[in-house]
C-alpha cells in the first residue's frame, strides 16, 4: 500500500510539472527531454521515440530519441505510411483517446500487429504505448513508448496516466509554436528535391541543401532526408496508387520558427504502371501568412469558435458581418473578441492583424 501511494505521489508531481511546461514556451526538443525525465518513472518504459507533427494533418514530421539507434528508420517510415496496422497514431486520434497500448488494441495478441512482428519484438521489446499530443484542434506531436518483455504489458492505469500526460504535452508543444516575434525576410525560391525509390536525393535545386539542414531531425536516422520529406514522398506514392492519404502538403516548422509546405508528386516511367516504388519530386516553399495564420491561432489556444471570429476579422469583416456569418449576436462576437485579445496578448484589431500576419515575408532570391 505504501509503495502504491508513493507511485501515485510521483505521478501527481509529474503531471503538475507537465502542466507548467505550457507556460514556458519551450522548443519541441526541450519539451520532449523534460517529458522523458518526468514520465520514465511514471510510465515505466525502456525506450521512447518522440515526434513532432503537422498540426493540421497529424502527419509525423520529425523524430527524437536518446534510447534507440534509428538504423532501420526507413522501414519504420514505410510501415507507418503503408501498413494498415492496429493502434497507429491516426487510429488512436480518431478513437477520441490520447493514448493506447498495443497489448490492449490486440486483446493480448500483439502478434496480430505487423509493427510488433517487424519492429517491436525484433528490437527486444514486449509492448508499446502510443500517445498523440492534441490541443486546440491540432496534433502537435506524438510518441511511442516501448518496454521490455519482462515488465509485462502496460496496465490500464499506466495507459490512463499516459492519456492525461498526452493532453498536457499537447498544450506544451502548442505553446512553443507561437509566431516568431521579429521575423526576417525569407528566400521565396522553391527548394526542389528529386528522390529515388529509397528516398535518397538524386538531384537538388534552389535552396534545397540549406533547407534540408534546417529541417534535419534532432536524432540522426537511416534516412538521407528529414522525416517530413520522407513522409511526404511516401504519401505521394500512396496517392499515385489510388490509396487514401491525408491531405498534402505536409507542414513543418524549421528551427528558426518558419513554416514550410512540402508538396510531393510520384513519378513513373513513360508507359509504367507502378508509381509506389518510383521517384518522387518534393517541392518545399515558405508558408505564406494566409497559410500560417490558422496555425498561429491554434498555437495561442483559441477555441474553434474564437478562431472563426478571428479569421473573419483578419479578412476585414466588421462585428455585424461576423455576427451574421456565424449566426450569433454582436454582443457574443464582442465576447469572443475579448477572449481573442486576451489569449494573443493584443489590445486592438490592428494589433491582432500585426501579430497574426507576422510570418516571415518573402525577400529577394538568395537574400
Amino acid at each position: 500500500m505504501a509503495a502504491r501511494r508513493g507511485r501515485e505521489a510521483v505521478a501527481r508531481a509529474a503531471m503538475a510539472e507537465l502542466r507548467e511546461l505550457a507556460g514556458l514556451r519551450l522548443s519541441s526538443s526541450q519539451v520532449f527531454r523534460r517529458a522523458d525525465e518526468l514520465l520514465r518513472p511514471v510510465l515505466e518504459f525502456d525506450a521512447v521515440c518522440w515526434h513532432t507533427a503537422d498540426p493540421a494533418t497529424g502527419l509525423v514530421n520529425s523524430v527524437q530519441s536518446e534510447d534507440l539507434s534509428l538504423g532501420s528508420y526507413q522501414d519504420a517510415v514505410y510501415l507507418e505510411v503503408w501498413a494498415d496496422d492496429l493502434a497507429t497514431f491516426p487510429k488512436i486520434r480518431g478513437s477520441g483517446l490520447h493514448a493506447e497500448t498495443l497489448s490492449r488494441a490486440t486483446r493480448g495478441a500483439p502478434q496480430r500487429s505487423i509493427r510488433y512482428r517487424e519492429q517491436i519484438s525484433r528490437h527486444g521489446f514486449g509492448d508499446e504505448l502510443r500517445a498523440v499530443f492534441d490541443a486546440a484542434g491540432g496534433m502537435w506531436g506524438c510518441a511511442a513508448f516501448m518496454r521490455a518483455p519482462d515488465r509485462g504489458p502496460y496496465p490500464d492505469r499506466t495507459r490512463e496516466l499516459a492519456d492525461t500526460a498526452a493532453r498536457l504535452l499537447g498544450q506544451a508543444l502548442r505553446a512553443g509554436h507561437l509566431p516568431p516575434p521579429d521575423p526576417h525576410p525569407v528566400d521565396p525560391t522553391p527548394a526542389v528535391l528529386l528522390l529515388d525509390r529509397h528516398n535518397r536525393p538524386r538531384a537538388l535545386s534552389g535552396p534545397a541543401e540549406d533547407l534540408l539542414a534546417r529541417l534535419a531531425d534532432p536524432t540522426p536516422t537511416s534516412l538521407d532526408v528529414p522525416t517530413a520529406v520522407a513522409m511526404a514522398a511516401e504519401h505521394a506514392r500512396r496517392a499515385a496508387c489510388g490509396l487514401p492519404t491525408p491531405h498534402i502538403p505536409v507542414r513543418i516548422r524549421a528551427r528558426d520558427g518558419r513554416w514550410y509546405l512540402l508538396h510531393a508528386a510520384a513519378l513513373r516511367e513513360a508507359g509504367g504502371a507502378d508509381a509506389s516504388a518510383g521517384e518522387v519530386t518534393v517541392v518545399a516553399t515558405p508558408a505564406t501568412p494566409a497559410e500560417t495564420v490558422p496555425l498561429h491561432l491554434a498555437a495561442y489556444g483559441l477555441t474553434a469558435r474564437e478562431q472563426e471570429v478571428a479569421l473573419l476579422l483578419l479578412r476585414g469583416a466588421g462585428t455585424r458581418e461576423v455576427a451574421q456569418r456565424l449566426l450569433m449576436t454582436p454582443y457574443t462576437v464582442q465576447d469572443h473578441l475579448k477572449a481573442v485579445f486576451t489569449k494573443t496578448g493584443v489590445g486592438s484589431r490592428p494589433e491582432l492583424v500585426v501579430r497574426m500576419m507576422s510570418a516571415p515575408t518573402p525577400g529577394p532570391p538568395g537574400g
